[in-house]
């Protein structure tokens, strides 16, 4: 298969752009259910019109339903499916595996392809999207060629890669920084990018926590040599001169024509201090930026140069033409396709009385295309001698044909029904589970059913507390080491493991653990948490559809500094190196709060939030079956005094936050 090079459109313009500057697939959204909700984005009217318009031209439509979804929002989900398959959608882009288990079941004929947000980074977890059902899938933006290959060989999905845009500072799928600061939420297609403001790892008002754009364009080969099919440009939110621009760069790297001129062209129209290469290489080097004036003010040079890249229809799809001028016999025109053929005939042709028909004539009048996505690749012609024919009646046969070939057929589309799972009731006080960051935290006479230590924890001190191990997230090129780790831990005895990713999930159950999920997982849904044993639901829900969660033993983080960002590149470290941090770093924010960031011996780091969250007097208000306890940096006396507020349902005193738990997001 050769490279499919895959453009945003948040609107029709950019679709037209991306189509006439040669792209093979196109992504975009409806109006609902879409992690780009700021876009213009597709009705189903201009659906229609964008999935005829693209068919014609041979290029492929993907819907984005890659949101997190609330289960008051399954019928509006089924719904948006169907009627984007009604319209000739190719695929769907997922991130919430509860929705792509209902795509599966009621739409067999729907290919599922699993969003970079579904936050997978081992092996085990693209396996295990296969097994649910994807057919591709997007590979995280952190990953490096070595850890690319590594993925290659673990499935047989076909694998997309972001190659142009904007680079988050989290990995995809874990960032919940602008629910928290202000209730627009990332996993719902609403981030306020509040990372591009100032979080200083000094203290000095730097935007610590702001990336370059991403650009891999130049290593398109080296991409295409990992096996990877599908060349993913961000920018839904992007003006059409940006699309135009990096389809245009895309194609000529492909086609070994890629050039500085493409490389400046690209900077000029968006930029953040220029580009970076990310974490392909394994170096990153130079990956920091912000929105200077100066890359504003470049775009003005270069937009009507772009425009005039899709400023008309461009022939795209080569057509086979065959015409028949025989004695006797109507005319028959034949125009194919790869995928279609048809025939048009018109008036029997006479003798002619000076000027009869040439082959050279007919093949230069049936070659004449233009204003059409087609272009004659082979023309061929059978023709008696002696013969007159209208040049109008050839002309409409010719238009007649293009006509026929430009016509689409309704999709067939197999609809199961789909009954949303009932609310549950739920009565009585949940019970207590907790992490913590080490054994010393531990009190003496705990109240908690289950424990759980960090992987690094010596398997005797796991087994002292009967304790559980928490399996960190992001495990970029880590997976054998965990599975080493796991390995040595279940023949210490140590028997339960908290996942928070589907590739670590998948690992720890084959290796025998008793697994329960993690917050990570996003849980928002019934049909996602009916997936996994005994889930910590996402803190990015009310207390109220916490509570309606329909699924055997669910529970709620009720206190803790909460993760509110996983990345793979430290803040920190950047700014003023390990040395000076000495696992002591903060971030602080424009307003003078701070967010500890917490290190870990595996890839990523954790940005956790400024406050902690409490809700010690509001227990009863929670339905869930348990709710977990996220120790970080609390000693063991502050530890004993916490379960002693929530035991009273005290109040607590000083700076605290309730979350998203009243309010919500959006």
């Amino acid at each position: 298969m050769s490279l499919e090079i895959l453009a945003p459109c948040g609107g029709y313009e950019a679709l037209t752009a991306a189509v006439r500057c040669g792209a093979n697939a196109v992504y975009l959204g409806t109006k609902e259910l879409n992690a780009r909700r700021g876009a213009h984005n597709f009705d189903f009217e201009e659906l229609k019109k964008a999935c005829r318009y693209c068919h014609q031209r041979g290029v492929k439509v993907y819907v984005t339903v890659n949101t997190l979804v609330f289960d008051n929002e399954f019928t509006t989900a089924y719904e948006t499916v169907k009627r984007s398959l009604e319209c000739g959608a190719d695929a769907f882009i997922v991130q919430d595996l509860g929705l792509a288990k209902m795509i599966r079941s009621c739409f067999p004929q729907a290919r599922l392809h699993a969003s970079t947000q579904c936050s997978v980074t081992t092996p085990d977890g693209f396996k295990r999207l296969e097994e649910l059902g994807f057919y591709r899938a997007v590979i995280p933006r952190e990953m490096s060629l070595d850890e690319i290959r590594e993925i290659r060989n673990a499935t047989s999905m076909e694998l997309e890669m972001f190659v142009h845009g904007a680079l988050c500072m989290c990995v995809s799928g874990q960032c919940y920084l602008s629910a928290m600061l202000g209730g627009r939420s990332g996993n719902r297609g609403l981030c306020a990018q509040p990372c591009r403001l100032a979080f200083s790892a000094d203290g000095k008002g730097g935007c610590d926590l702001s990336l370059k754009d991403l650009s891999l364009i130049e290593k398109v080969k080296e991409i295409e040599s990992a096996g990877v099919i599908s060349l993913k440009i961000e920018g839904r939110m992007k003006r059409p001169e940006y699309v135009a621009a990096a389809v245009t760069a895309c194609k000529n790297a492909i086609n070994n024509e890629y050039s500085q001129r493409d490389k400046e062209v690209l900077k000029s129209v968006f930029a953040r201090s220029g580009f970076t290469d990310g974490y392909f290489t394994g170096k990153r080097n130079d990956m920091f930026g912000t929105r200077l004036k100066e890359d504003v003010t470049a775009a003005n040079s270069v937009l009507k140069e772009l425009a005039r890249l899709y400023d008309k229809e461009t022939p795209l799809v080569p057509v086979n033409i065959g015409f028949t001028c025989k004695t006797g016999e109507k005319l028959s025109l034949t125009v194919s396709t790869n995928e279609k053929s048809v025939t048009v005939t018109g008036g029997i042709p006479e003798k002619a009385l000076n000027k009869p028909l040439t082959e050279e004539g007919l093949k230069e009048r049936l070659s004449k295309l233009g204003g059409t996505p087609y272009y004659a690749e082979n023309v061929t012609v059978e023709l008696d001698e002696g013969l007159i024919a209208p040049a109008s009646a050839i002309n409409a046969l010719r238009r007649e044909a293009v006509e026929k070939l430009e016509e689409t057929q309704e999709p067939q589309v197999t609809a199961l029904p789909f009954t949303p799972v009932k609310a549950r009731i739920k009565s009585g006080l949940p019970y207590y589970t907790a992490r913590f960051e080490s054994a010393e935290q531990i009190p003496v006479n705990h109240p908690f059913r289950r424990i759980f230590l960090p992987i690094g924890t010596p398997a005797e001190l796991l087994l002292r507390h009967g304790a559980g191990v928490e399996i960190p997230r992001g495990l970029f090129g880590k997976e054998e080491e965990l599975k080493k780790r796991l390995t040595e831990l279940k023949k210490a005895g140590v028997t339960e493991a908290m996942c928070s990713d589907l590739g670590t999930y998948k690992t720890a159950e084959e290796l025998g653990f008793k697994v329960y999920g993690g917050y990570g997982l996003n849980i928002t849904n019934s049909e996602t948490a009916q997936m996994f044993a005994s889930p910590v639901l996402s803190f990015e829900l009310t207390l109220e559809q916490a509570a309606e969660i329909n699924a055997e033993d669910t529970g709620i983080i009720a206190y803790g500094r909460l993760p509110l960002m996983l990345t793979r590149n430290c803040p920190v470290k950047n700014r003023i190196g390990c040395a000076k941090c000495k696992k002591q770093g903060v971030l602080t924010d424009r307003k003078g709060y701070k967010f500890p960031v917490k290190c870990s011996e595996f890839p990523c780091v954790e940005i956790l939030n400024s406050v902690s969250l409490v809700m010690s007097d509001r227990i009863s208000e929670i339905k869930t079956d348990f709710i977990h306890f996220y120790f970080t940096d609390e000693s063991r006396t502050e530890i004993e005094n916490i379960i002693n507020l929530y035991k009273c349902t005290k109040k607590p005193e000083g700076e605290y936050t309730r979350g998203l738990y009243f309010r919500g997001v959006r």
